[in-house]
């Protein structure tokens, strides 16, 4: 029996994260936190904004590849609020990621990014959230940073 895993489309989602505030090199790699101060978020059954509280929580690898561990809040366009979680990574050649560290807008398709998402909400109208995993393409911008969301049927 084949238990083969689906993918439809959820929303696109940009943050905006002008803030960063620089732990430093931890024991488990260079810490940074990513004050996320807005954003939207819009797919073919919900649509909204990004408002603080929101943050990620990066951590630089010894490989140079980022660990992100983000919370958001969400607000649809009628005014529910949603809480999402993600976990994503971000790798690719040194070169590359040196690219990406300095601000310039690199193509996604020369890295690696990618996300899990988990939704709560205590609205029934978007309760379907709950009972579902989704997972993203990423890519990091100079002023933004954008995922294509993607419920896993």
């Amino acid at each position: 029996m084949e238990r083969s895993i689906g993918l439809d489309f959820l929303f696109t989602i940009t943050f905006f994260a002008p803030k960063l505030d620089i732990v430093g090199v931890t024991p488990y790699g260079k810490r940074i936190i990513a004050n996320v101060d807005g954003g939207h978020f819009e797919g073919p059954n919900i649509k909204g904004t990004v408002q603080p509280p929101a943050g990620d929580w990066l951590l630089i690898r010894a490989d140079n590849s980022v660990q992100l561990d983000a919370r958001v809040s969400l607000v649809t366009d009628d005014n529910t609020l949603i809480y999402m979680s993600y976990q994503a990574l971000r790798a690719g050649q040194q070169s590359v990621l040196d690219r990406l560290a300095a601000g310039e807008d690199v193509d996604p398709r020369e890295y690696y990014m990618r996300t899990i998402c988990k939704f709560e909400t205590a609205d029934g109208k978007y309760d379907w959230l709950n009972q579902l995993l989704a997972a993203g393409t990423g890519q990091r911008l100079p002023d933004r940073v954008v995922y294509d969301i993607q419920q896993i049927i």
